[in-house]
């Protein structure tokens, strides 16, 4: 049983480092230690949009904490609207909402879960940031600086 929770452990910290060493990682926590949720974001990227009003935003979220919680909104100065999508089977559903497991990650990333921007108040360039701001059902809201990268960026192809 002791080499399952080490080997948990191993499997979770390799994950926390697939974030690829992101410097936007934010961070919302409570003194109240793992019986809370414990939320940092990091991996933030938009791919520069072909489309001057729509872009696409990927991220993780992980939750170190003992307890569960629910992305509820993602805004930002620079979109009229951000809306969440998941992607079941190939078919995209915008939804309300999305659970960060606790102990887990809610990952955003091309090809499934991911962020729409939408009524863009002008067309991001490679190099720009963008701010972004994520409200959760219960723990405070984080601020995440979003870099706009090439519209070919993959980081499954290393970065």
């Amino acid at each position: 049983m002791k080499r399952l929770a080490v080997t948990g452990a191993a499997i979770a910290g390799a994950l926390a480092l697939a974030g690829c060493g992101t410097s936007n990682a934010s961070k919302a926590s409570d003194s109240a230690g793992a019986s809370r949720a414990e939320l940092s974001v990091g991996a933030s990227y938009m791919p520069q949009p072909v489309s001057a009003d729509m872009a696409a935003g990927f991220l993780t979220i992980t939750n170190r904490g003992g307890t569960k919680d629910e992305l509820t909104s993602v805004t930002s100065d620079s979109a009229g609207e951000i809306t969440m999508h998941e992607t079941k089977g190939g078919a995209m559903e915008e939804v309300d909402s999305f659970e960060v497991p606790a102990h887990g990650q809610l990952v955003f990333k091309s090809g499934g879960n991911h962020l729409m921007f939408e009524k863009l108040k002008r067309r991001p360039e490679q190099g720009d940031t963008i701010t972004l701001k994520l409200k959760f059902a219960e723990s405070g809201p984080l601020t995440v600086e979003m870099p706009v990268k090439s519209a070919t960026y993959n980081p499954s192809t290393g970065h």
